[in-house]
């Protein structure tokens, strides 16, 4: 009797048990851990991923780690002790989150690295766009304007693993050109944490060193970008002086319309926002997406999902209120 009775237990717990996994399956839940949120464009990208989590029945826990590697390392701590099914990290430091990673794989969680890619870590799956070829863009946007003269390449933050691979497209524009001795690199310098107040005192210094004469600047971002023209303008170079960027920030935008920026590249930021959650949610139901790339990150070879960036000159920039991604009142033209 007693048999039967367990038997009956037995069953009825692993009922629950697995109706519980399908109820996670169908509403999972997602941990998103991102650099930081008082840079405009995460905003964006966690609205847009909120928006298209919750309509595939995901709930999604944010968290900001306002350019702190040890924040952010125990707020992903805290998401997994909340139980999350998947965590998407959009990393501050790309080299520090190995034993974090290792927490969460221990605890069954999947992890989607977002936009930069975390190293030597075993993560399930990579999102961003072509990176290389952003930095392609870059440095093509600055030579069509100027194709000889001194050069300065502004790199982004050197713990953003983003920043090197831009880094390479933007030399392999710039080396053809620097062969042939029409191009001259007066100098390169990383920029810590993309902060613009580091760009306008590195260019500042760099105008300084080379008596004014710098014909043009690879800057990786808007923000470094930003800094740079304001260094130009203090000396009456902006608008004279090619300056590339990328995320089609508002006030980079503005400044491309105004031509004292050349170009931005823009990154739909639905369209990584939207296609994460869907990856994301497709982790946290063992399903299989479809990838159309892979990094190596040092540990293993990350299935990726790439997605296409454009870029952005004075020419085409209706493409942003068309895309409802800026209204026109916004561009003021």
């Amino acid at each position: 009797m007693n048999k039967i009775i367990s038997a009956a237990i037995m069953t009825a717990m692993l009922a629950l048990s697995s109706s519980a996994a399908l109820a996670d399956a169908k509403n999972p839940k997602i941990g998103f851990s991102i650099d930081d949120l008082r840079v405009e464009r995460w905003t964006r990208d966690r609205d847009f991923f909120i928006a298209a989590a919750e309509k595939q029945g995901a709930k999604v826990f944010v968290q900001s780690a306002d350019a702190s590697e040890q924040r952010q390392i125990s707020q992903i701590e805290n998401l997994i002790s909340r139980g999350v099914d998947v965590l998407v990290i959009v990393p501050f430091n790309a080299t520090v989150l190995n034993n974090t990673v290792k927490e969460a794989k221990k605890a069954g969680i999947k992890v989607l690295s977002y936009d930069r890619l975390i190293l030597n870590a075993d993560i399930d799956a990579y999102i961003s766009f072509d990176n290389e070829k952003v930095g392609e863009m870059q440095a093509e946007g600055v030579t069509k304007l100027q194709p000889k003269g001194n050069y300065y390449l502004l790199g982004g933050s050197p713990t953003d693993n983003n920043a090197k691979m831009l880094r390479e497209g933007q030399m392999k524009v710039l080396k053809p050109f620097i062969d042939k001795g029409d191009i001259k690199i007066v100098g390169q310098q990383w920029v810590k944490d993309w902060s613009a107040t580091e760009a306008l005192s590195i260019v500042e210094n760099a105008l300084t060193a080379n008596g004014n004469k710098i014909d043009a600047i690879v800057a990786s971002n808007d923000g470094t970008a930003g800094g740079a023209i304001q260094a130009l303008a203090a000396q009456k170079l902006a608008g004279k002086v090619p300056v590339s960027g990328q995320d089609a920030d508002l006030a980079a935008v503005k400044r491309v319309i105004a031509g004292t920026q050349s170009m931005t590249v823009y990154k739909p930021l639905k369209t990584i926002a939207s296609e994460a959650a869907k990856l994301a949610v497709q982790l946290a139901r063992n399903e299989k997406p479809a990838y159309n790339s892979s990094y190596d990150n040092g540990l293993k070879k990350v299935s990726t999902v790439l997605l296409k960036p454009t870029p952005l000159t004075k020419a085409n920039v209706n493409i942003l209120v068309d895309d409802g991604f800026y209204t026109k009142a916004q561009l003021g033209n």
